[in-house]
């Protein structure tokens, strides 16, 4: 028996996405759009639309739908803005990003998500979207700041680098926090110095690559 990917699709916008105050038409119509089942591990095809993560390699996930709508709607991307993505994944994110943003900039540790995700995008002509490899922890800068960051893998406190990325006027989501309760944030960059922070719901996401605090030392 084959699975009706447009039905399971309607269910997941219409009993997870939009109950969980997604109400934005924009994102709503972007979940119906782009195919997700496109972006998930061919295994997990069939999990596509279930209010899970959806394991991907590496220990990493696809967050839940109900999350990933409630962090592009609270980012409130406009078409003439830069995004930037610390954490590729999958590239499902890149591509709802490409459809909101003018220009999406994302980088994942790991080359065979990238490489995936590139091909992903290159096939359905998301043009818009520059992939890279590197560690946004340790090293890897991007070439300009930009107006909208997103962070797909949880931290225990948002890193100051990541602050410095974001455009005066911009938005940086973030889930932060320890395990199993973390906390999904909006921080919004008034100018060089000043933020506002909105705190948006609760969640459990795995850890950024990386992230985790560095023992602490008994002396």
């Amino acid at each position: 028996m084959s699975m009706n990917f447009d039905q399971a699709r309607f269910n997941m916008v219409e009993q997870q996405v939009r109950p969980w105050q997604v109400l934005d038409d924009t994102i709503l119509q972007l979940f119906e759009t782009i195919l997700r089942e496109d972006f998930v591990p061919s295994r997990y095809r069939k999990l596509a639309f279930s209010d899970m993560s959806i394991p991907l390699d590496h220990g990493q996930v696809m967050m839940k739908p109900i999350v990933e709508g409630r962090m592009l709607q609270a980012l409130e991307i406009r078409a003439d803005e830069t995004a930037l993505e610390i954490g590729t994944g999958s590239g499902y994110i890149s591509a709802c990003l490409s459809h909101l943003a003018k220009e999406v900039c994302t980088v994942d540790i790991f080359e065979d998500f990238v490489d995936t995700a590139r091909r992903r995008l290159d096939d359905k002509s998301f043009d818009n979207v520059y992939c890279h490899v590197g560690d946004a922890l340790n090293g890897w800068l991007p070439e300009q700041q930009h107006d909208v960051v997103v962070v797909t893998g949880s931290v225990p406190e948002v890193p100051e680098i990541f602050k410095e990325w974001v455009n005066p006027g911009g938005r940086l989501f973030a889930v932060r926090g320890d395990s199993p309760v973390m906390e999904a944030v909006l921080m919004t960059r008034i100018n060089v110095t000043e933020w506002t922070e909105e705190s948006l719901f609760e969640t459990d996401l795995v850890r950024l690559v990386n992230a985790d605090r560095p023992p602490e030392f008994e002396f």
